[in-house]
């Protein structure tokens, strides 16, 4: 993915290389057990697996441009909202 033109092309100008991106990311992350949870989304598991992921990580936000979980809203307690709404959010 890092590799699309787009993508390519931003990290170039923050001269930043795909590697060091992805150990950023690392060095920010924590492994989890998702937790236990029911099905939610039943036309795509994945997104089960995102909010179980949120859940056992206790997150106070979800982030998605997945189409389903953003029509979601809230799933226990924890709000679901897209990349601009947390741009929003952040900006405000």
């Amino acid at each position: 993915m890092l590799q699309r033109p787009k993508l390519a092309q931003r990290l170039t100008l923050a001269e930043v290389t795909p590697q060091t991106l992805v150990v950023g990311y690392a060095a920010l992350a924590r492994l989890i057990v998702p937790a236990t949870i029911g099905v939610v989304v039943a036309a795509d598991p994945d997104d089960d697996a995102v909010l179980a992921c949120a859940m056992a990580a206790r997150a106070e936000v979800i982030v998605s441009g997945d189409s389903a979980l953003p029509n979601l809203a809230l799933y226990e307690g924890i709000p679901i909202i897209t990349a601009a709404q947390l741009v929003a959010r952040i900006a405000s």
